[in-house]
């Protein structure tokens, strides 16, 4: 088996260490962006409920807003508001 030269030996420690420092920056820096799409997908979807409710409120129909039925509405969006439709209708 051919031994391989020290000097790619170096090189490929050195693109490794490259390749792990990129990696380390871009798990810090998810958490940051995934917080923050939360918070604004939250927000469309309570924004989403409240005109629900507003609409439902002439058919004495409410959806309660909690950080759970916000997300759902928020990642879903039009679907995500049927289904908590659906699911409030149903239980």
């Amino acid at each position: 088996m051919p031994a391989i030269p020290v000097e790619l030996n170096i090189v490929l420690a050195y693109a490794f260490g490259i390749l792990l420092i990129f990696l380390i920056g871009r798990v810090f820096l998810m958490p940051i962006k995934l917080v923050l799409r939360l918070i604004y997908n939250g927000l469309i979807g309570g924004i989403m409920l409240w005109v629900l409710n507003f609409v439902g409120a002439y058919f004495d129909f409410s959806i309660a807003i909690n950080p759970i039925t916000a997300l759902v509405a928020g990642f879903l969006g039009m679907p995500g508001i049927i289904i908590l439709v659906l699911f409030k209708l149903l239980i």
